[in-house]
């Protein structure tokens, strides 16, 4: 199971990301299922509206409907990514990659994702497989 961040949803919805190539390439490296954390979901669709648009926007919401992505982490994480969002201040890790990592170490650990730069510093404590 892999656990998606929203810079990895993001660059796989946007065909002309830099990026693109790359997460399409680690999802289709692997069977699934894939794993969307629910606490991320505000986050992806804001910069689907921003920066990719409305159709787009409509088919991710359609796949999320019919259960293309499995949707994860409720009120029982809660205490854990908030000790997260306290030990990790000073990145600051955040509300959202800490409901991804909370997902990921329930699930396995692998966490698809670009942003090396928090999940990289968390990486080195918690169990965490970071692809691409």
């Amino acid at each position: 199971m892999i656990t998606l961040d929203t810079s990895a949803v993001v660059a796989l919805l946007d065909a002309r990301d830099q990026d693109h190539d790359r997460v399409r390439e680690a999802l289709a490296a692997d069977a699934g299922p894939y794993l969307l954390p629910v606490g991320i979901l505000a986050e992806i669709t804001y910069f689907i509206e921003r920066r990719i648009g409305q159709k787009v926007l409509d088919a991710f919401l359609a796949s999320l409907e019919i259960g293309d992505l499995a949707l994860d982490c409720g009120e029982q994480d809660l205490a854990r990514i908030r000790w997260l969002v306290n030990r990790y201040a000073d990145l600051p890790l955040g509300f959202a990659d800490a409901a991804v990592t909370v997902c990921a170490e329930r699930h396995g650990g692998r966490v698809l994702t670009l942003d090396v730069r928090h999940f990289g510093v968390v990486a080195r404590e918690v169990d965490l497989i970071l692809l691409p």
